[in-house]
């Protein structure tokens, strides 16, 4: 359960660091995300990508693997290396071009996760979404696309978060999931946005420490009364068939409240007895090194 739609944490781990990579294997992250990309030197950009290489298939369900960009030198290698591996799927950074993405996916087979991180890639974003059936979601990588459209403060995003929530939703895919929150010791800011993006649409938030995982589980599961409540309304639902109608409780349904409904109700069983794995130690982290920033 690594998808967008479901995977509520995204765990970015350097590949040239194998043992971060299996500590975070080990932990709680829904999803794992082996980064070849910014998080990597280009001294080491091959020994990175041996190490995605090589944990593909030891977890195919959470690993996913973050590509260089397409036009970098690496670009070309890491392709060839991951197509056809067992893999849950493949990060795209700076995703601008329609046919370059489904030119990827035919190559790799495998699903591809689009980053839009500039002016080009926010304004295709409903052609990304919608250019080949192995694209699994798109989402923004803000710390770029902010510089890219030289937004000084990234809360004035709204507009782009819009744009690419509607843009998923359009294609038939999954919400998107939100961008990275780089003040590692903000936990309050952190929860706070997260919220905020959940209401806006979006599901699930990249991280680069295993200290986020906790609070980003939070606001992304489902709480207790919101679920019994999800149930309630679905056991009612045989009395109003598919017209719109009032509940034994006075709540007005039609079938979009339903639908939202069994959406909360299907999460949280795919939720239920989901992984936890061992407490990570904040001294110890598998994720990226403190203070790096990624998009």
């Amino acid at each position: 359960m690594s998808g967008p739609g479901r995977a509520r944490s995204w765990l970015y781990v350097p590949g040239h660091r194998p043992d971060l990579v299996r500590k975070a294997l080990d932990g709680p992250a829904d999803a794992v995300v082996v980064d070849l990309e910014d998080a990597v030197p280009a001294a080491a950009k091959e020994r990175a990508r041996a190490t995605a290489v090589a944990v593909c298939g030891t977890d195919p369900g959470r690993v996913w693997v973050r590509l260089n960009g397409a036009g970098t030198p690496w670009a070309e290698d890491d392709a060839a290396a991951l197509a056809g591996r067992a893999v849950a799927g493949l990060r795209v950074p700076k995703a601008e071009d329609p046919a370059a993405v489904a030119a990827l996916a035919e190559r790799t087979g495998a699903p591809l996760h689009l980053l839009v991180e500039s002016a080009r890639g926010l304004r295709a974003a409903f052609d990304l979404a919608a250019c080949h059936p192995l694209v699994a979601g798109v989402a923004p990588g803000e710390t770029d696309l902010a510089a890219d459209l030289r937004v000084r403060d990234r809360g004035e995003l709204g507009w782009a978060r819009a744009r690419i929530v509607t843009a998923n939703r359009a294609a038939g895919l999954a919400s998107p999931v939100a961008s990275v929150w780089t003040d590692l010791a903000d936990t309050a800011g952190l929860t706070a946005d997260c919220l905020a993006l959940r209401d806006g649409g979006f599901f699930g938030r990249s991280v680069i420490h295993p200290s986020q995982i906790g609070p980003v589980h939070r606001v992304f599961t489902p709480g207790r009364d919101e679920v019994e409540r999800a149930r309630a309304l679905l056991a009612s639902v045989g009395a109003g068939g598919d017209a719109a109608w009032v509940d034994e409780h006075g709540r007005f349904v039609d079938p979009a409240v339903v639908a939202g409904a069994r959406w909360v109700a299907d999460l949280a069983d795919s939720l239920a007895g989901h992984r936890t794995g061992p407490p990570l130690h904040d001294d110890e982290p598998a994720g990226l090194p403190a203070g790096k920033e990624t998009s």
